[in-house]
């Protein structure tokens, strides 16, 4: 299910001109069709989740994988680039439902140690690989039989999901008495679907004032966010979960995992294509060495956390992405270059999200669902920001005379991006150990 809804973010994008040609659509619509599932997905998921706690996990992921089969129908049909914009938000919105009660449901299926050690990295690593295969599928698939059957796929796989679910899914502990926090859930989906959207139309020169505009009141939106809460009589955000350090650590490594790795893989897909004038199959497979390291480096995590903290290991995982990014300053030398320091990238990854997973799942049972949309929105948030913030240095600083310019600026800020969350996770580790020792 992780690598089904993450992969529905890129899938479309090496579709894109043909879906647009076929259906006689201008140019200008690209950015919806990409863009609304992201926004939903993203802004859905803590709601999600709180559903979840409520009405049962089982239950509302059901209820996700026959939305999203329902929406993939209507997009493999879509006679009109409106049709398939609402279908594609009806997707993001369906995996919002499924992915934080999927994840609550692994960590309710296995028992704390090893086997959930080795669940996590599964899911982590299913999740991590899937944004950067969609580029890869989404090319493949278009050429051998045409872009809807991106969407048919769904089909069969929402169907034996659901079976798996109704037949495997073990019980987990519903929330009795309360109610749902509408104001703060409002406040939050309109205040992450702002600064999603407002992200991707940032990277957009036409719609950098729009973009500019909605990421500020995004932003506002989530000032606000905390008064509204601490009204709410049962807040859609538990107090225990915002304060939970393990929560908050598990998110600046889900953000900052994906924001450096995102932002890094976009702007060596733009080298590869434009500067080395590579095709979408062949940028493809030059960055499928991140994927497949990926894997490796989730299968690692598991073993590395018998030893060491899962917040040293979510340090370390960045550290490796940030010389992995590094790497690609000599991307000038070929393709092969690329595919080195995307593949060291993967390995940090790999072993950065199994930790940050980890960390953020570490709290009490009750607050397992909450923290599952958390951790997934912090990662939908940095995915936006980070691939936003690293275009605008790109496109700014081509051309100047600065002494690193273009792709290379943008490497080089997402590397230390990645080496300031290693060092911020370590500094806290360091504050803990310090006070520690204060109080003996």
């Amino acid at each position: 299910m992780q690598f089904v809804d993450v992969l529905g973010t890129t899938l479309v994008i090496a579709a894109l001109p043909t879906m647009l040609a076929d259906l006689g659509a201008p140019a200008s619509t690209a950015t919806p069709v990409v863009t609304v599932y992201a926004v939903l997905f993203a802004a859905l998921l803590v709601l999600a989740a709180r559903l979840g706690d409520r009405y049962g996990h089982a239950r509302v992921l059901s209820l996700g994988l026959a939305g999203f089969g329902a929406a993939s129908l209507v997009a493999a049909l879509a006679p009109s680039v409106g049709v398939l914009v609402a279908a594609r938000g009806a997707l993001g919105a369906a995996a919002a439902l499924s992915v934080p009660t999927a994840l609550r449901l692994l960590t309710a299926a296995t028992e704390e140690g090893p086997a959930r050690r080795r669940a996590l990295a599964a899911w982590s690593a299913t999740g991590a690989a899937a944004g950067a295969s969609g580029l890869v599928l989404g090319g493949v698939l278009t050429d051998l039989a045409g872009w809807r059957l991106l969407f048919w796929v769904n089909l069969p796989l929402a169907a034996v999901l659901a079976v798996a679910v109704r037949r495997t899914a073990p019980p987990t502990p519903r929330e009795r008495g309360g109610s749902l926090d509408l104001a703060g859930a409002a406040v939050l989906v309109a205040a992450v679907a702002a600064v999603v959207a407002g992200a991707s139309l940032l990277e957009d020169g036409g719609h950098r004032t729009a973009g500019a505009g909605l990421l500020l009141a995004g932003l506002a939106a989530a000032a606000v966010l905390p008064a509204v809460e601490r009204r709410a009589r049962d807040p859609l955000l538990p107090r225990a979960a915002v304060a939970h350090p393990g929560l908050r650590r598990g998110v600046l490594a889900s953000a900052a995992n994906t924001a450096t790795t995102s932002s890094a893989v976009t702007v060596a897909t733009l080298h590869l294509q434009g500067s080395e004038g590579l095709g979408a199959t062949a940028t493809g497979l030059a960055l499928l060495p991140f994927s497949l390291c990926v894997v490796a480096g989730a299968a690692l995590a598991a073993r590395v956390m018998r030893s060491a903290s899962a917040r040293v290991t979510a340090a370390a995982g960045l550290g490796v992405i940030a010389a992995g990014t590094a790497v690609l300053l000599g991307a000038g030398f070929g393709p092969a270059v690329v595919s080195a320091g995307v593949a060291v990238s993967g390995l940090g990854i790999g072993l950065s999200s199994v930790a940050a997973t980890a960390l953020g799942t570490d709290v009490a049972p009750e607050l397992q669902g909450t923290a599952a949309g958390v951790l997934n929105t912090a990662a939908q948030l940095g995915t936006a920001l980070g691939v936003a913030a690293v275009l605008l240095v790109v496109r700014l600083s081509e051309g100047t005379a600065l002494p690193l310019a273009g792709a290379g600026l943008g490497w080089l800020a997402a590397a230390l991006l990645a080496a300031s969350a290693a060092v911020l996770l370590l500094r806290r580790r360091a504050r803990v150990a310090v006070a520690a020792e204060s109080a003996g």
